[in-house]
């Protein structure tokens, strides 16, 4: 999986995955246009889109449900240092379920690719290039 940011101008920032684009950008009192979301709601879109995609497919496989799933995630701001947490996923289901069903909807969940990374700290490795100087 890859994406690329390409800075577009004042806190304003183009994130391009495959042939999707999408607008990064911050809130007027942050020095923003508010234009699209914040680097923070990008990462509780992620978790929360990834665990509505989990928690549908459980309900689709077992002819439940076609649609109508509706995930929210909310993060505190944490620090030291400067970062999110107490993550709370709620998932809204369209149908009611037997307790069996509800604990296996709650185990689909569990395992969306998000979040288990958020809950298994990844390596990350920091590269910076620059161009060469001239003399």
């Amino acid at each position: 999986m890859e994406v690329t940011v390409r800075h577009l101008d004042q806190v304003r920032f183009q994130i391009q995955a495959r042939q999707h684009t999408v607008l990064c950008d911050q809130p007027a009192d942050n020095g923003g246009a508010d234009t699209g979301m914040t680097p923070p709601e990008f990462l509780l879109a992620s978790l929360a889109s990834c665990a509505a995609f989990y928690a549908m497919q459980y309900l689709k496989s077992r002819g439940l449900a076609e649609t109508g799933v509706e995930v929210k995630v909310t993060a505190e701001k944490l620090k030291p240092p400067a970062r999110l947490g107490n993550f709370v996923i709620a998932v809204d289901c369209p149908v009611a379920l037997t307790d069996d069903q509800m604990q296996a909807l709650e185990r689909s969940v569990k395992h969306c690719l998000v979040h288990n990374t958020l809950l298994n700290v990844p390596a990350i490795s920091l590269q910076v290039t620059q161009p060469q100087l001239t003399a």
